[in-house]
């Protein structure tokens, strides 16, 4: 094992300034606040409402591909969507194609929900991209799909 470097002020600077994953959570919070307060009227944290928006399909998505979706488990996404079943905004039911799965769909009540709140995200999501520089949303979108 090689001999520890010594920690210093400086190198606590260095990763606060440098550390691209400190950076991307502290935005992932950012954001998430931003979404959760713009969706709060609606009833809807920023996750319920990406959830419930995965499920929006022509045909109802199988579970592993919606936790797929996602970035999340399986275990993550039934967590998730066991609130949002007691609200009667989503449902699941035995895959007719393959018994061993689930599939999830959006209610015609998780409909209505996303229906009246996306106006909100759609303000909170443009004022989002005109505080990043030159607006470019598509930029910052690309560099994070490249990191995933």
């Amino acid at each position: 094992m090689s001999k520890p470097e010594s920690l210093t002020f400086a190198t606590t600077l260095e990763v606060r300034d440098t550390c691209l994953c400190l950076h991307v959570q502290r935005a992932a919070r950012a954001l998430a606040r931003h979404f959760d307060e713009a969706l709060r009227p609606y009833g809807l944290s920023n996750g319920q409402f990406s959830l419930l928006m995965a499920l929006n399909r022509p045909e109802p998505p199988r579970m592993k591909d919606v936790a797929a979706t996602l970035a999340m488990d399986r275990t993550t996404l039934t967590a998730a969507l066991k609130p949002l079943e007691r609200r009667g905004l989503a449902a699941s039911a035995v895959d007719p194609a393959d018994r061993r799965n689930r599939v999830l769909h959006l209610t015609e009540t998780g409909r209505a929900t996303l229906a009246a709140a996306l106006p909100a995200w759609r303000a909170s999501h443009a004022a989002i991209e005109a505080r990043l520089p030159r607006g470019d949303g598509d930029g910052l979108r690309a560099a994070l799909l490249a990191l995933s």
